[in-house]
């Protein structure tokens, strides 16, 4: 019976339109949307009635909870982040942050009018792809290229190009899946080629490619394990080998690089294989991802033989996966970064896979300065980390780094974790031996005093 009363009690809509028609705050927002929100907030203040919160339902309190409803829409849900877990290329978190050239280049783009397919010189329809082919073809040593969406794509153009209906020779060590349960099988089914397994999970030999080859084999795939690795008693052909092999038979040889590197890359004790090595092996066609360890936006990039290439340029799907003016404009920036500047430097990815321990110790000791001159009652202790470099690539590589633990009193940990998690701009941190962790591998100089001043605020 309280409950029943409790619930009459609730304001009517109507009478809480008129309440906040003067209230500044929020007044300006359309009728509709604020009539939304209010219902929803004393839909709200109807189910903690329910469950025995005899503070809810008063009509402050559901004014307060329909702005906050109300800041929810008029904010965005996909926002920038503090990464502080030390996870280089973060799924979740958008993978690889852009470098200053690249983020001018896109925001040339936003601002206006482009010549994403205008031939400048000539007053003609031009080619998306022409504004990237040639720096490519620079960096790799490729005859031609092609950008999709992402690398999924790239793969699925390729055989479908090449293998449509027909074999293509793959080693069981090397069918792998990446994110979302995604399957090179999978890929080969719906590019309308079959898929011929050969050798074992953990060996496959030159001879197990050869006994394969048939009529119907249009082409041999290899797929580099970009997000795991098989260790012990293994052994697979050299790119040399495979390449001379398909050859011989006139087949193409493709090769899925994953997280593709267009530098030598060696990070956390594991070396990755760059683009142009693999092309200098005799692979015909690669393809790999732009957002990954090149450091550029989502995209999926084809570098190789020319023929193979206008094959692809003439399938009907490239039109369903090609890429945006937005990622297209990062790619072109990235590119430059490794052309005209040092990408070591200017590429974050590569920035901080590969920094120094020093550096890190250092921001760290700044980190933990920061926080301790809150005077706000946090225990903090600078201590050695291990993280992975993520976003399935260098699977086996362990960076050694540095960061911050942090715990209160007066906050458990996971309270601490969340509300952190939970600001506007979220940081996201990792929990060890219930502390809350701050990794200071991917952490900008902007974001060490916004984390303190975070801190402080709770």
């Amino acid at each position: 019976m309280e409950v029943t009363n409790k619930f009459r009690t609730l304001p009517a809509i109507d009478k809480l339109l008129s309440i906040v028609a003067a209230d500044p705050e929020i007044r300006h927002y359309p009728h509709e949307l604020l009539t939304v929100c209010l219902r929803q907030a004393v839909a709200d203040a109807r189910t903690r009635i329910k469950h025995g919160d005899g503070n809810a339902g008063s009509t402050d309190s559901i004014i307060r909870a329909a702005k906050i409803l109300l800041r929810e829409q008029a904010g965005s849900s996909l926002r920038r982040v503090i990464n502080a877990t030390g996870v280089v290329l973060h799924t979740n978190l958008g993978r690889a942050p852009l470098s200053k050239r690249a983020q001018e280049c896109v925001t040339g783009i936003m601002e206006g009018y482009s010549t994403l397919e205008y031939a400048v010189e000539s007053g003609q329809r031009g080619s998306r792809y022409a504004h990237v082919v040639e720096p490519i073809c620079h960096l790799t040593g490729a005859e031609d290229a092609l950008v999709v969406n992402n690398n999924a794509a790239a793969v699925l153009l390729v055989l479908s190009a090449l293998a449509r209906g027909r074999e293509v020779i793959v080693s069981r060590g090397e069918l792998v899946e990446i994110g979302g349960s995604f399957r090179v099988p999978d890929v080969l089914r719906q590019s309308g080629a079959t898929l011929v397994e050969v050798g074992t999970t953990n060996k496959t030999h030159l001879a197990d490619y050869e006994q394969a080859i048939g009529p119907n084999t249009a082409a041999i795939l290899k797929v580099h394990t970009s997000n795991y690795c098989i260790i012990g008693f293994t052994s697979q052909p050299e790119g040399t080998e495979l390449a001379a092999l398909a050859h011989k038979h006139n087949l193409p040889v493709i090769e899925d690089l994953g997280s593709g590197t267009l530098l030598p890359l060696t990070a956390g004790g594991q070396t990755e294989p760059a683009v142009k090595e693999r092309l200098q092996l005799g692979f015909d066609v690669l393809t790999f991802s732009g957002d990954k360890l090149l450091g550029a936006g989502q995209a999926g990039i084809i570098a190789g033989k020319r023929p193979y290439i206008e094959l692809m340029k003439k399938q009907p799907l490239l039109r369903a996966v090609r890429i945006d003016k937005l990622s297209l404009a990062a790619l072109e920036g990235t590119f430059k970064d490794y052309i005209i500047g040092s990408p070591g430097q200017d590429v974050p990815v590569l920035a901080m896979l590969n920094a120094d321990k020093p550096v890190l110790e250092q921001r760290a000791d700044r980190l933990k300065e920061l926080i301790v001159n809150l005077n706000a009652g946090f225990a903090t202790e600078v201590v050695q980390l291990n993280s992975p470099a993520g976003g399935g690539a260098l699977p086996a590589a362990v960076l050694n780094g540095y960061g911050v633990t942090v715990t209160h009193k007066n906050l458990r940990t996971e309270e601490l974790e969340s509300r952190l998690r939970q600001r506007t701009i979220p940081i996201v941190t990792r929990i060890r031996e219930d502390k809350v962790i701050f990794d200071v591998r991917c952490l900008l100089e902007r974001d060490l005093p916004d984390i303190a001043n975070a801190l402080g605020a709770l």
